[in-house]
């Protein structure tokens, strides 16, 4: 009996030191591990202040390119004065036709290749594609996109942030300018638009190299060349106009089309609607997007070599900028 008893104590004591040790060696392990998590932190905080101050001068040194002209003195500006700006590309994002009409009155008028969009979704649009402009002027309260939020989103695009925006608007308190600039814009021409300040802004915003580069490209590149579609259409205006509506009508979604053939491994189908496009774009005198086409047309021969994908793009461009030089060339003809 008293054997028993002492072997149930030294049991006890054998559970109570291995619980003693189990302790101990998991104190250890805390130790370790908190000392090993604060050599990390030591080892990775000072990369990550490194990291964010790199980012900071990036930012800081970023160099956007928006020139700058000082005005020049001058007497009362007349509407025949703008024609020194001829061939200058700027793009109008106003939602009201009145002011639209008032400044491309002006501006088309005088030689400027003016290009219109209704809401700051098409200013989008028409950046995706061309992105060539000397200059923005943007309406602050246009429907979809306002021009607050478009601006802030040209500004995040490194493919055209360079491109100065005029704020157009008649609020003219001090807290609404700040509030243009801080979204990103140069300047603010008050509404109703006076024929001075816009003169003034075109030329302090215009480098004087604008003129001579587009002259260039209006002689290199025709997205329309409608001569060639008169002569075609043996002289009759109204045919050739007729035959502008229809493609337009047909095939300015044309791109989307295609698009849904490939991804549907439909090349064929795809085949046969480039082919109606060669004729039509011929016959109206479209030569960028004849070549675009025959482009895609060939890649697609051989899809696998994913060298149509390109064409594709390219495509795209040049139905776009066809279609917009086909409703130019209407408002000229009507006017």
């Amino acid at each position: 009996m008293q054997l028993l008893q002492d072997g149930n104590y030294l049991l006890f004591i054998v559970v109570i030191l291995a619980l003693i040790l189990l302790l101990s060696l998991f104190t250890v392990f805390k130790i370790l591990k908190n000392k090993k998590n604060i050599q990390l932190l030591e080892k990775i905080e000072p990369q990550a202040e490194v990291s964010e101050t790199k980012i900071f001068k990036v930012k800081q040194n970023r160099k956007i390119d928006r020139k700058k002209r000082n005005l020049i003195q001058h007497d009362k500006i007349k509407k025949d004065d703008f024609t020194v700006f001829k061939n200058v590309k700027v793009l109008i994002a106003e939602d009201n036709i009145i002011n639209q009409k008032v400044i491309t009155s002006i501006l088309l008028d005088s030689g400027v290749d003016a290009r219109v969009a209704n809401n700051g979704e098409e200013v989008l649009a028409i950046l995706k594609y061309d992105s060539d402009f000397s200059m923005i002027f943007m309406d602050l309260h246009m429907p979809i996109i306002d021009g607050f939020e478009t601006t802030k989103l040209i500004r995040r695009n490194p493919d055209y942030n360079n491109i100065p925006i005029i704020a157009l608007s008649g609020d003219i308190a001090a807290d609404d300018i700040k509030k243009m600039l801080n979204a990103g814009m140069e300047a603010h021409l008050e509404k109703p638009l006076k024929m001075d300040a816009l003169y003034d802004t075109l030329y302090t915003y215009t480098a004087g190299q604008e003129v001579q580069q587009n002259v260039i490209k209006a002689d290199n590149i025709v997205d329309i060349d409608s001569s060639k579609g008169l002569e075609i259409c043996a002289g009759d205006k109204e045919f050739y106009l007729e035959i502008l509506d229809d493609f337009l009508s047909k095939y300015s979604d044309s791109a989307d089309v295609i698009k849904e053939y490939l991804n549907a491994t439909d090349s064929k189908s795809a085949d046969r609607i480039l082919l109606d496009i060669l004729g039509v774009a011929a016959n109206i005198g479209a030569n960028k997007l004849y070549k675009s086409a025959l482009d895609l047309k060939q890649s697609l021969v051989n899809p696998s070599d994913m060298e149509y994908i390109n064409n594709l793009k390219q495509y795209e461009r040049s139905l776009y900028k066809a279609c917009e030089a086909i409703k130019e060339y209407k408002v000229l003809t009507s006017a």
